[in-house]
């Protein structure tokens, strides 16, 4: 297993749409577990093929020790209304309260490419709706009014020159502050 790079905000694949996935060769298997690794060594419960530059639609997440890899999800069904503060791999150092349905039903695919449904509330439902935004190239940002939005980005012109041609490394086993742990998505 490897530890990507992490594109961070200003890399345009951030914004791409993704693409479904239809073969489940070896190759797919690499990046799952590449992701997986990733997302462990940047202390995050989230990540999107997008974020280390892919273009697959797939996401991996680890919500309180259980681990979902989600290939082609959809959200199927939405209740209610949750805000929850959130932060991104992909914008690092940054939160915002974001409001997100209270409930979500997901439909996916797993690694093997059998399906399966998830139901998500709380961390794992925001989560699942954070993540499945990346792979429509939507940020947590775009759910910030305008001047939230306006006052993130103003901060993230100071943080951006922290990442070099707009890529993150983390190195596993790195220690980094672990107070927003659970909500870097």
């Amino acid at each position: 297993m490897s530890v990507l790079p992490i594109r961070v905000l200003g890399d345009p694949v951030l914004r791409e749409e993704t693409r479904p996935v239809d073969t489940f060769a070896p190759e797919l298997q690499q990046l799952i577990d590449d992701m997986f690794e990733t997302m462990t060594a940047a202390h995050g419960v989230g990540l999107a093929a997008p974020q280390v530059g892919r273009t697959e639609r797939l996401t991996v997440m680890d919500v309180h020790g259980e681990r979902f890899v989600l290939i082609n999800p959809e959200i199927v069904e939405r209740e209610g209304t949750i805000k929850w503060e959130e932060g991104c791999l992909s914008i690092p150092e940054l939160y915002g309260d974001v409001t997100r349905s209270a409930r979500v039903v997901v439909e996916a695919l797993d690694r093997e490419g059998k399906t399966f449904t998830v139901v998500g509330t709380e961390l794992l439902g925001v989560c699942l709706q954070h993540e499945i935004d990346h792979l429509h190239g939507k940020l947590f940002i775009d759910h910030l009014s305008f001047l939230k939005r306006q006052k993130l980005l103003a901060e993230w012109e100071d943080e951006k020159p922290k990442y070099p041609g707009l890529i993150r490394i983390v190195v596993a086993g790195e220690d980094e502050d672990e107070a927003h742990d659970d909500e870097k998505l």
